[in-house]
């Protein structure tokens, strides 16, 4: 399988903080035109099997995925699994520990909404929530938005949500060698998701490419939704400089709040090894 291939190896359903079920996914990715689909739910694999019915129903090839929150260098940065053992309990484990915060926090977070006159927002932020378990910002940012406290999420991360603001409240994730030790144990393949994000300095990313790699870390996302074209660019030439294959995805969640569509990123630079081509023998 080569680089020109449609694949689509990041995104997020209702399971998480996405607004469409696995099967509007799988119905939207094919409708674009990909070819190979993981849905990578936040910290959770329980919409895969739903996920993996509805691509063959479409025609469209597999791969299990979740995206696994980690702290490093004091800051949240994410790391995706593809083709692990969805069934493995080192991986359920691992996800269920990770999950365990999200509860308290969200409380927190709703504590110092109402200090500054947004009250109830826990409550709010729950009907937007498909699963409690996984209660996150972007649940209190479409809350916000719903009850004209802001006029888009954008305004409400800006505005309440980040380091600094009232509902900004940290969280302790799993280390990164957890994270990439719960994937490559259970037959899987470790990414580093959307490194343009992060707001690291140059030695700080490079300690984090390096640690990546020690610890069994084998991709890196290239083409996603968050990068400029100079980011394809440079993470290209990361991918190659610590020898990692490269994966895309758009990291879509919602057709109201997504940049990007399923399936219409640019094809991978054709001179990296495709992370599809690690997992040949996982694809469903």
């Amino acid at each position: 399988m080569t680089s020109i291939l449609n694949a689509d190896l990041h995104c997020h359903s209702v399971v998480s903080d996405g607004t469409l079920t696995p099967e509007q996914l799988a119905a939207r990715a094919s409708a674009n035109g990909v070819e190979l689909w993981a849905l990578t739910d936040h910290d959770e694999v329980g919409g895969l099997q739903r996920a993996a019915a509805a691509a063959k129903a479409h025609g469209m090839k597999y791969l299990t995925g979740a995206e696994i929150s980690v702290t490093f260098a004091g800051e949240t940065l994410h790391i995706v699994g593809l083709g692990f053992d969805a069934s493995d309990p080192r991986i359920q484990q691992g996800l269920m520990t990770t999950r365990g915060g999200r509860g308290p926090r969200a409380m927190e977070m709703a504590a110092g909404l109402a200090a500054v006159g947004i009250p109830n927002a826990y409550e709010g932020a729950l009907k937007f929530v498909g699963n409690p378990e996984l209660i996150s910002r972007t649940h209190f940012a479409r809350f916000l938005v719903e009850s004209g406290v802001c006029k888009d999420t954008y305004e409400v991360f800006r505005r309440y949500l980040t380091e600094g603001k009232p509902g900004y409240v940290p969280h302790r994730w799993a280390t990164l060698k957890d994270a990439v030790g719960w994937i490559t144990q259970t037959g899987g393949v470790a990414v580093i998701a959307h490194p343009g994000r992060y707001k690291f300095t140059a030695n700080e990313e490079y300690a984090l490419f390096s640690e990546f790699k020690a610890h069994g870390g084998q991709g890196v996302e290239v083409v996603t939704g968050s990068h400029t074209v100079a980011e394809y660019v440079e993470y290209a030439t990361v991918a190659k400089e610590f020898g990692l294959a490269a994966s895309r995805g758009s990291d879509f969640h919602s057709p109201d709040e997504s940049h990007t569509d399923l399936g219409t990123l640019p094809y991978l630079p054709g001179d990296l090894t495709p992370v599809w081509e690690l997992l040949a023998d996982r694809i469903q």
